[in-house]
């Protein structure tokens, strides 16, 4: 049998009129402690973004979802996020806020392969 790690994630929801609470989700982040992994696999869908509201900034959307792959692959494209593990990277990430892209709860699993299985929640829960 494979040996499975304990991995934690969270969706990724784009909320273009917080006032209004509706949201698209937009993503997930994955984090695997044993192994040190810590990923962000994003997806706009333009039309349901811009159905929830019309004016909505896509080009700034856009790029906060790659902020945070970025902040994810560590690196110079991190910024001061590039000095944290990838624990300490994910746990920002996760922190509340009340901007347009925002994560969801955080929720648990069993893997074998972490970067699979961000492909199989973009997969489940955003595309």
């Amino acid at each position: 049998m494979t040996e499975r790690d304990v991995f934690e994630y969270a969706l990724l929801r784009v909320v273009p009129r917080v006032e209004r609470g509706e949201c698209v989700n937009a993503g997930v982040l994955v984090y695997c402690r044993a192994q040190s992994f810590v990923a962000a696999r994003t997806h706009l869908d333009e039309g349901k973004l811009l159905a929830l509201d019309p004016g909505a900034d896509v080009a700034g959307v856009r790029a906060a979802l790659r902020a945070v792959e970025s902040v994810c692959a560590g690196g110079a494209a991190a910024g001061q996020a590039a000095l944290d593990d990838a624990g300490r990277r994910f746990r920002w990430l996760i922190a509340p806020r009340s901007t347009v892209v925002q994560p969801g709860p955080v929720h648990t699993g069993l893997t074998a392969d972490p970067a699979a299985e961000t492909e199989r929640l973009l997969d489940l829960l955003v595309r």
